[in-house]
């Protein structure tokens, strides 16, 4: 069951029109996100691996710059996402038979209900983190005023669990101003 509903989820991120790299970028996403939890968390439940890889699926069909400029709009935006990722993976699940408790389960992560307070959603924002670090933090930070990646650091370190910022001051070699926000 688990390996039919990775292929439906990656069939489905396969259509993105965004490439990175020559290929689809949520396609690659998914894949990063599968290896890092596998590097993160090996023992991750099925429901855990399942939300790793569907995080962004199709994530093009909501564009941001279809909601209002502002808090507000991403905040709708983020939120509209989580539900459809939810929706879409949930299907997709109770298409290859898993049961309900399963689906409910990686649509809880996905909506990230219970962040900082259940485990695996917790495990899941913690693999996004560390996705966001290894392979979207450098292009990020090179388009923006050293205040704004300042604070995006910030943010990000208040989403992870004290194991992983501790695992972040580990293994990457961040300048003093940033890995003093996972150290706090």
């Amino acid at each position: 069951m688990l390996k039919n509903v990775l292929e439906a989820i990656d069939k489905a991120n396969a259509a993105d029109p965004t490439q990175e790299d020559g290929q689809p970028a949520a396609l690659i996403y998914g894949h990063r996100m599968s290896e890092e939890l596998g590097r993160l968390f090996p023992n991750a439940s099925e429901a855990l691996t399942i939300a790793a890889r569907g995080q962004h699926i199709e994530r093009w069909i909501k564009p941001r710059k279809t909601y209002p400029e502002g808090k507000a709009g991403y905040h709708a935006w983020r939120r509209d996402l989580a539900r459809h990722h939810a929706e879409r993976v949930g299907g997709i699940m109770r298409d290859a038979g898993y049961p309900e408790t399963d689906i409910e389960a990686a649509a809880k992560m996905l909506r990230k209900e219970g962040l900082k307070r259940d485990p695996e959603v917790q495990a899941l924002e913690d693999t996004i983190c560390f996705v966001f670090l290894k392979w979207y933090f450098a292009p990020f930070a090179a388009k923006h005023e050293d205040d704004k990646v300042l604070d995006i650091v910030r943010k990000t370190a208040r989403k992870m669990s004290d194991g992983s910022r501790a695992r972040v001051l580990e293994e990457f070699d961040l300048p003093a101003p940033l890995a003093g926000a996972f150290s706090a």
